[in-house]
């Protein structure tokens, strides 16, 4: 199944489910796919997307870009596609992507994502410690660190490229953190500390290098 867009003619994929809501979006593939209510007809489809003509293009212009720059989008471990809607009024997931209105939403949830899951895996983690001063929790990017603590202001950095990776890693770098409150340097006694509390830590250190 083909469907014409300007001046591309690009493979049209219909994706019914029980959805209100029609949804555009381009996958790898450059396939256009379509994801709507299971009654709404082909006829109706292409209608759709000839009224939505000059959207789509930006899209479509959009993917083609992301495509050519070999851009993914990785969130807790697993690889997303950002489809851009300017129809979009909150950001929502749907099976491998995130539909956003544009880079400044997209920005602003993933700042928020970070702030909620660092704190999730913090508390999670917390069960493994006893005398653990209060302590602030800060995000930034980071070129060279995963995590920072600042043990005399008590404060913990996390950097935000860390919600790229899946939810093990997070909590590896949270409990190497953490474990500074007992030992501020990486001595011996501190990878100790460590270990009890993630005993597969040298892998981790491992990944977090490698990828």
């Amino acid at each position: 199944m083909e469907v014409q867009l300007g001046e591309y003619i690009l493979p049209l994929e219909i994706v019914r489910k029980n959805n209100k809501n029609i949804y555009f979006r381009f996958k790898e593939n450059g396939v256009l796919y379509v994801t709507c209510h299971r009654l709404i007809s082909e006829k109706e489809i292409r209608k759709l997307i000839k009224e939505n003509e000059k959207s789509l293009l930006r899209m479509y212009s959009k993917f083609l870009i992301q495509k050519e720059n070999n851009s993914s989008f990785n969130y807790l471990g697993e690889p997303y596609i950002i489809v851009y809607d300017d129809n979009v009024k909150k950001i929502s997931i749907s099976d491998d992507m995130i539909y956003v209105k544009d880079e400044k939403m997209l920005d602003k949830w993933y700042k928020k994502e970070c702030l909620k899951v660092f704190t999730e895996r913090i508390n999670s983690q917390l069960v493994n410690f006893n005398d653990i001063p209060k302590f602030s929790l800060r995000i930034r990017k980071m070129k060279t660190r995963w995590g920072v603590n600042n043990v005399t202001k008590k404060i913990i950095t996390l950097n935000t490229e860390l919600l790229h990776k899946d939810v093990s890693l997070i909590d590896y770098v949270i409990v190497h953190e953490l474990c500074h409150f007992y030992e501020a340097n990486h001595s011996k006694k501190f990878w100790l500390e460590v270990e009890k509390r993630y005993p597969y830590y040298k892998l981790a250190r491992k990944r977090l290098r490698v990828e």
